[in-house]
């Protein structure tokens, strides 16, 4: 928490110096700009003074006014110049200060994400290991009995599955961004991949009801270690945010002639203003609810990346009369008869 109070009084210091160096820039100019129209006016008044030393006014009139027009005319090209210049010196020094702020607010902004990131993925590596860790030193402390023995040997597994999504989800993601990462597409029945991972989270994820409509014989090309992260990472989501012993429906079906794949949950919402902003890296609901769960910031970033590079697209629905339904849509499937 202290680390997060300096970031911020760190990017209030950034902010005020950086607004006070472009304060005092305009000023510098609105001040080149008195001076050059204080010089253009003296200019004019010693063209004057030497104009009614060389013409007398009242034997040349007509001569005396013409100079003196052309004088006059000559301080106003010049003051318009100098407008002209200054403005757009001003337009070019407001245009770069605003590129440079939000730069430097982007960079500051994502530099206080990945902290954050970094604090809650320490926290979501320690977690399952001391788990683990204290479930063993008890089986080796302790002469307990096989159901107990079993049980803790179960949690133990459940915790290293969790520690083991975690370390692929940190690896998938950097992979992706630096497309390091190839995607091995072979034709799959997705129908039984997802029946799969629906049985292996029923079992890690003992809090929740998991309900599930799956559409049989749908084939898809696609990559099948990606698409098991699409559907946990989903489904976990939903179990981290939505109240214990609440159901979570799972449905694979087809309307349109595409393919939907929705996990719906029953807890809080996300928000209309956060749902373009979940999808982000490192990104999380703002509000204290969800920031009092468990989380890394890159379950949905992924789960969206892999989306895309099978072809399809994800959205995020309110659920009637509560919860949130996500949404992935593919136009590219086979649905094959039994």
């Amino acid at each position: 928490m202290k680390r997060i109070f300096n970031k911020m009084q760190e990017g209030k210091s950034v902010s005020f110096v950086y607004f006070l160096v472009l304060a005092y820039t305009i000023a510098a100019l609105v001040w080149w700009g008195i001076l050059l129209f204080r010089q253009s006016e003296q200019i004019s008044r010693f063209e004057q003074q030497n104009l009614s030393l060389r013409v007398d006014s009242l034997a040349q009139p007509v001569e005396h006014q013409l100079e003196l027009q052309r004088i006059n005319k000559e301080e106003h090209m010049r003051s318009f110049k100098y407008l002209g210049e200054g403005l757009i010196f001003l337009g070019i020094i407001l245009l770069g200060a605003l590129f440079v702020y939000r730069a430097v607010w982007k960079y500051m902004k994502l530099s206080r994400q990945q902290q954050n990131f970094m604090m809650a993925v320490t926290h979501e590596l320690k977690s399952p290991i001391a788990a683990a860790k204290l479930n063993l030193e008890t089986i080796r402390k302790h002469r307990l009995d096989e159901e107990k023995q079993l049980k803790l040997i179960n949690n133990t597994i459940r915790e290293t599955n969790r520690l083991d999504q975690l370390c692929n989800n940190i690896l998938l993601a950097a992979q992706l961004e630096t497309h390091k990462y190839q995607l091995y597409k072979e034709p799959l029945n997705f129908s039984e991949l997802v029946e799969s991972c629906i049985r292996e989270l029923g079992g890690r994820i003992g809090t929740h009801l998991i309900e599930a409509g799956i559409l049989p014989h749908v084939w898809l090309d696609g990559d099948k270690l990606t698409l098991q992260i699409i559907l946990s990472n989903l489904v976990e989501n939903a179990a981290k945010y939505a109240p214990k012993n609440t159901t979570i429906n799972i449905r694979l079906f087809e309307t349109n002639k595409q393919l939907k794949l929705q996990v719906i949950d029953e807890g809080p919402g996300i928000p209309e203003e956060e749902k373009t902003k979940i999808f982000l890296k490192f990104y999380r609901v703002g509000n204290e609810n969800t920031r009092k769960a468990k989380g890394s910031g890159l379950g949905l970033f992924l789960t969206a990346k892999i989306v895309e590079q099978h072809g399809g697209y994800i959205e995020v629905k309110d659920n009637v009369p509560a919860g949130t339904c996500f949404e992935i849509t593919w136009p590219e499937y086979s649905v094959q008869t039994a």
